[in-house]
């Protein structure tokens, strides 16, 4: 009796320790539930996750885009000669736009408040959003892309638009609003 006391105090003791010792989960419903709740800004720490995630993301896209590609040049997509091209040169373009992706989150990890920057990481995400949804839509490429098409979406526009791109300008037009106005001399003062 005295051995199952203290055995069950040792594992209520663990789960406390675990649940105060664990760190926060920082994944897509957490930035969707802090750009729906109105947040103002996130702290440092959560900028670097929110860009490690986008990371992720743009990863995974550029995964799916060289399967897609490897699956249209052997024929494992049923697919016709001048469609394949297409769809090639297309995946081509969405590769420089990951890579462009990746070179942003690069380069906003070191300077996380360049707007520019941050501007053309949100029409990377924006432009791959389109077209990895125009993807989803082709039967042949749907098993490919998944769920990841309406994932980057949430990724670009409630969450890096709201949380990230939209409290970096506001915080760059309050740097940027002159001090208060100097008179003009008036016609008499002029004069003299």
């Amino acid at each position: 009796m005295r051995n199952a006391k203290i055995l069950l105090a040792g594992i209520i003791l663990c789960f406390c320790l675990t649940s105060v010792g664990l760190p926060e989960d920082y994944d897509l419903q957490y930035f969707l539930s802090r750009a729906s709740s109105k947040a103002e800004g996130l702290s440092k720490k959560e900028k670097g996750e929110l860009l490690n995630k986008i990371g992720r993301v743009i990863e995974q896209a550029l995964q799916i885009q060289e399967k897609l590609a490897k699956a249209i040049q052997t024929g494992d997509a049923d697919i016709r000669y001048q469609d394949g091209n297409f769809w090639l040169s297309k995946l081509g373009q969405d590769k420089k736009l990951m890579e462009t992706g990746i070179e942003q989150v690069r380069s906003l990890k070191e300077k996380p408040a360049d707007l520019v920057e941050s501007v053309k990481l949100y029409k990377s995400l924006k432009d791959l959003s389109f077209n990895f949804n125009t993807y989803n839509n082709v039967p042949l490429f749907a098993a490919f892309v998944g769920d990841l098409a309406p994932e980057i979406e949430l990724w670009a526009d409630p969450v890096f638009y709201k949380l990230y791109l939209l409290s970096l300008a506001r915080s760059k037009e309050g740097e940027s609003k002159p001090g208060p106005k100097e008179k003009k001399p008036t016609d008499s003062e002029r004069k003299r």
